[in-house]
């Protein structure tokens, strides 16, 4: 019975899969950090350009 679940134990890859579901996660939220830097700036200097537009409409 021991030997059986310790054979069992072995042969499971379900170990690997946890592991490449990290690997997928780990590479996505890199390139979400990656793709967030580069746009960033742009996307603040929106954000401020609108700022500006409705500052000068209640104006």
């Amino acid at each position: 019975m021991f030997l059986k679940q310790i054979k069992q134990y072995a042969t499971s890859d379900s170990g690997a899969t946890a592991i490449e579901y990290g690997l997928i996660a780990g590479l996505l939220s890199i390139l979400i950090i990656t793709g967030l830097l580069v746009a960033g700036p742009e996307v603040e200097s929106l954000f401020n350009s609108i700022g500006t537009e409705l500052a000068n409409a209640n104006s």
